[in-house]
């Protein structure tokens, strides 16, 4: 590797950490990439509903203990991908937190085939639930 050059994986976490500044709600700040064959797909962060106010403008709006105004980041790199007409099966997602069961399903069903995360966030469950999937789940949190 050339001196000074990054790998990939702090490359593309890189990325979703600067894609993170983007995020709305204070609760958290996430952001995911998704990518394939080393080139980028889609990005998405932490936000409202598109046309409607974000809650470092009006506040959060809270159920259960979680704000229920953003959509995750994950989620909404899909959108994005989905809304550009840009395929995902075996792609790769870089997350700076790992993801919720929620959006561990819809990247599963969105044909990501691997998970880079940033730290652990919450839902046990969705290693159980890789294994049986044969999705990768990589903690490179300790990866810079």
């Amino acid at each position: 590797m050339a001196q000074g050059r990054v790998d990939w994986h702090t490359y593309f976490m890189g990325i979703a950490r600067q894609v993170a500044s983007r995020a709305t709600c204070d609760r958290k700040h996430v952001g995911a990439v998704l990518v394939r064959d080393k080139v980028i797909l889609s990005t998405g962060y932490n936000g409202s509903l598109r046309g409607l106010p974000h809650c470092d403008e009006i506040g959060h709006l809270m159920e259960d203990g979680h704000c229920v105004r953003t959509i995750h980041a994950e989620a909404n790199a899909i959108v994005q991908a989905a809304r550009n007409g840009v395929a995902l099966e075996g792609a790769e997602c870089y997350v700076t937190a790992s993801p919720c069961f929620h959006c561990f399903k819809l990247l599963a069903n969105a044909g990501v085939r691997r998970i880079y995360y940033g730290e652990f966030y919450r839902d046990e469950r969705i290693h159980d639930f890789a294994r049986q999937l044969g999705i990768e789940l990589i903690d490179i949190s300790a990866a810079g």
